[in-house]
């Protein structure tokens, strides 16, 4: 069997589907990625790639679309009008990848295409070829729905193919939260990337670690301002705070604290299996990563699936949430010390680690193309 895998070229949304394809793959079949630039953070993975699109990354696409410049931070809107907003702007950018995934799928061979809810090239393209196609959930939230709704914004590129719009797909929802009602379930394994590990963490802390991360987007396109007042009230917290931040410039940030350091890049997973706790944007992927391991978080919502996910972490028990600039140290001191946190989060563990793995779902997804 030939799978092609598609999603925009962030490492939010194409990582979510290095499991999957690692599980397929490690069966006997042919997996072979199709995406835009950037093509470094995807070619770590091992798969063959084929690229898409003008040469311009998302960024670029979504500032063309814009006519300005993008704005990540979602102050005053709501978590439905950031979803319209993002469905408008990826299925902008899906528009350059129609002909080449098409011609991709075709000369290749393509059997069964698996995508991304944000691609909206992939169900066009599954439909004109009548090969089944799989949405790779990442989060939360539900992906035949936004699927559903950056076909909306498709239209026209359906009726110019003759077709009035995308055919049924499956959906796989990855971990115990959110997802589709009748999509398959599967546990959720951490793919991260390669990089260098620090012998320091191989060696048991002497107080809690604390790790901050702004995931891959906010960082570039906010610097660390969101974090900013959680460095100043770190100062008295009985813990080492560990800024995950990437390459972001730290003078925002001040003189640092005698127990808050910046780290080079790390990999999240392995990162986060030495630490005690995370503080977070509210991304999908550092959201999971850490549920996979086992730990208490502190969400700071700032826009994107951030607020959605927020609210689905902290009725579980296992997090808590609160705005960038209300943070202080009593807030630091019980995401530490609390017990209920972290027996809550111990519980989501255990709950992610009972659904099926990847390589559990490898027949549901071969049956796929003999239905």
């Amino acid at each position: 069997m030939r799978i092609l895998f598609t999603g925009p070229a962030s490492a939010g949304h194409l990582f979510p589907m290095v499991p999957t394809a690692q599980a397929l793959r490690a069966a006997g079949h042919e997996v072979l990625f199709a995406c835009g630039q950037p093509l470094d953070q995807l070619r770590g993975a091992g798969f063959p790639i084929v690229e898409l699109g003008d040469g311009r990354v998302l960024r670029d696409l979504f500032e063309d679309r814009l006519q300005g410049k993008i704005e990540y931070v979602a102050a005053g809107k709501s978590q439905e009008e950031i979803f319209d907003r993002a469905a408008l702007l990826f299925a902008h950018a899906s528009r350059l990848s129609v002909d080449g995934l098409l011609e991709t799928a075709t000369g290749w061979g393509a059997d069964l295409i698996v995508h991304d809810s944000f691609e909206a090239a992939a169900p066009l393209v599954a439909t004109l070829l009548k090969i089944p196609s799989v949405v790779n959930n990442f989060g939360v939230k539900p992906g035949l729905p936004m699927a559903g709704l950056l076909a909306s914004h498709f239209t026209d590129v359906y009726e110019r193919h003759g077709l009035d719009g995308p055919a049924a797909a499956i959906a796989l929802n990855v971990g115990p939260l959110g997802g589709d009602p009748d999509g398959l379930p599967m546990r959720y394994v951490p793919y991260n990337g390669g990089g260098v590990v620090p012998t320091e963490f191989l060696r048991p802390a002497d107080r809690p670690r604390i790790v901050v991360t702004l995931g891959t987007v906010l960082a570039e396109l906010d610097g660390v301002r969101a974090v900013v007042r959680l460095v100043e009230a770190a100062a008295e917290v009985d813990a080492d705070f560990l800024l995950a931040v990437g390459g972001a410039d730290l003078t925002p940030l001040g003189t640092l604290p005698d127990n808050v350091r910046g780290l080079p890049w790390v990999p999240l997973n392995e990162l986060l299996g030495r630490a005690d706790v995370l503080i977070h944007h509210g991304g999908s992927g550092t959201m999971l990563t850490a549920l996979q391991a086992g730990l208490p978080q502190l969400l700071l919502p700032q826009g994107a699936d951030h607020f959605i996910n927020a609210e689905a972490l902290t009725a579980t028990g296992a997090a808590l949430s609160s705005a960038s600039d209300a943070v202080d140290t009593a807030l630091l001191d019980r995401l530490v010390t609390d017990p209920g946190l972290r027996d809550a989060a111990h519980r989501l563990r255990a709950e992610n680690a009972a659904l099926p793995s990847p390589a559990a779902l490898v027949p549901a997804l071969e049956a796929l193309t003999t239905a």
